[in-house]
């Protein structure tokens, strides 16, 4: 009998933000399965490292590049998917011997979660189960204390990588809003909120609810600084009720 391919949402980083449900299917899995940059431990299974026990085979699946540049003829996005294929084959393997293997994803595995990679490519072939985690957009909203939207406002949620031009356009239309992937697209993304005046509503947050966490005002945080995991939050206008 095959395995079951479970996809773990364990939060944002502070690892009380570990579901139960999460921590239950954690403990019970053969196989954990996690993305890690090369050479490093990988801030998800930071979270959840203390909950395993020897028993418990760790798959790391290393990531061959992350945000740095390439040269040509290198091409990233191909880099990338050829790497989820074997990743995929990695995964496979464990489960077609009948071992269950838990995928883990910093925040939520179907919100910009790399797990949903793996889903796509192993899901019409084995029994899944996704649950779902606390994502980072709703972590930094929580430690800057700012409600995301009010009544029937809606919310846009926008990658820093985004075009400058059609950054200013989405932004321009949005009621509230949240601008992730920042890194190296954060002076582009500062650029745009100043000339459409949002700069003064917008609350800048690097690593939210982890150890390390900055809370900076916008005007004061170094472009050359600016990690990956920080984020942007719009609020929408508040409405008194």
């Amino acid at each position: 009998m095959r395995g079951c391919l479970y996809g773990l949402g364990v939060g944002p980083g502070d690892p009380e933000l570990l579901t139960l449900k999460a921590l239950r299917l954690l403990k019970a899995a053969p196989v954990v399965a996690y993305f890690v940059a090369r050479g490093k431990k990988g801030n998800a299974f930071g979270i959840i490292e203390g909950h395993l026990e020897p028993r418990q085979a760790r798959l790391p699946l290393v990531y061959p590049v992350t945000t740095e540049a390439l040269a040509p003829p290198l091409y990233y996005e191909q880099i990338i998917a050829d790497f989820y294929d074997t990743a995929a084959l990695a995964v496979a393997e464990h489960l077609d011997a009948g071992r269950d293997v838990a995928v883990i994803c910093e925040g939520d595995p179907f919100f910009y979660g790399s797990y949903m990679y793996l889903h796509d490519r192993l899901a019409t072939r084995y029994d899944t189960q996704v649950v779902p985690g606390v994502c980072s957009m709703l972590g930094s909203a929580a430690v800057l204390g700012a409600p995301l939207v009010y009544r029937n406002q809606s919310l846009s949620v926008l990658s820093g990588v985004l075009p400058e031009e059609e950054l200013e356009r989405r932004l321009a239309e949005a009621e509230a809003a949240v601008v992730m992937k920042l890194g190296r697209n954060f002076a582009k993304v500062r650029r745009v909120l100043e000339g459409l005046g949002l700069a003064g509503r917008a609350l800048y947050v690097e690593r939210a609810t982890m150890a390390n966490q900055r809370i900076v005002p916008l005007d004061q945080v170094d472009p050359m600084a600016s990690p990956y995991f920080s984020m942007i939050v719009i609020p929408g206008e508040r409405w008194q009720a």
